[in-house]
């Protein structure tokens, strides 16, 4: 891991720059850590949108956790931002655009394209990226992964031994391969569904969340589309990690 920048932020927190190999990242710890006093850890997921497009939002979410007394952290997807073009991802895209444009049904082989490669290529990354992070001091386990592409949350919680509860947005088509690995999926969960999301289908999303094995599992639905989600979500998923990270 090297880090590239670092600036400090209005409110103390301190945010840097890095790169792990070719995969871009950011990293924001309260200004309360430090090696004797680590942070632990929340693994901050997003769409494959890039993370400059999506700064404000993760910056936002970092600054929440930050006050909560939680380090933040993210990388850019495969194939986003200014990471190598992925062509296949991109023709996956393509084809999602095209049904949704047309109000054609989104095909099972549309799904398992754009996500399960997704889902391949970038747990194995999120992993590196978990080994180097918490090498550093100030920040410590145990680790919570929180939003993004929900399969992406899915795998890790299954792979991943060092996560310790995810808080999971059911607002992005999910593989039909991912519900038999939702079921083996035993950390405590936080799930957000937004009731009229327009690009989710609901009962999949209902589906999703009974085949979770957690025993500890919730479901927060809201009125509202994919972008509608309210203050309140937020706060209710901060006290989730306050609960089980703390």
């Amino acid at each position: 891991m090297h880090f590239t920048s670092e600036q400090r932020l209005d409110d103390g927190v301190i945010e840097r720059e890095f790169s792990l190999g070719e995969i871009p990242g950011i990293l924001w710890t309260p200004a309360s850590a430090s090696a004797s006093a680590p942070a632990p850890l929340i693994l901050l997921g997003h769409p494959p949108l890039g993370l400059r497009k999506m700064y404000p939002r993760l910056v936002a979410r970092a600054r929440r956790s930050a006050a909560d007394g939680f380090a933040t952290a993210t990388i850019e997807l495969p194939g986003s931002g200014e990471r190598p073009r992925w062509a296949a991802a991109e023709q996956a895209r393509a084809d999602l655009r095209r049904a949704l444009e047309a109000g054609e049904p989104v095909s099972d082989e549309i799904v398992d394209a754009l996500v399960l490669p997704l889902v391949d290529k970038v747990v194995p990354e999120w992993q590196a990226a978990l080994d180097a992070l918490l090498s550093l001091p100030g920040i410590c386990g145990p680790v919570g992964y929180s939003g993004g592409v929900i399969s992406i949350g899915i795998r890790l919680a299954v792979v991943e031994p060092r996560i310790a509860a995810a808080a999971l947005f059911a607002g992005s088509f999910v593989p039909r391969a991912m519900f038999e690995e939702a079921r083996q999926v035993t950390i405590p969960l936080h799930v957000l569904l937004q009731w009229d999301d327009e690009g989710n289908h609901r009962q999949a999303a209902l589906d999703l969340f009974d085949a979770f094995g957690s025993q500890e599992k919730t479901l927060h639905a809201n009125m509202g589309g994919h972008a509608g989600v309210p203050q309140f979500a937020g706060d209710a998923a901060a006290r989730f990690f306050a609960r089980h990270l703390s």
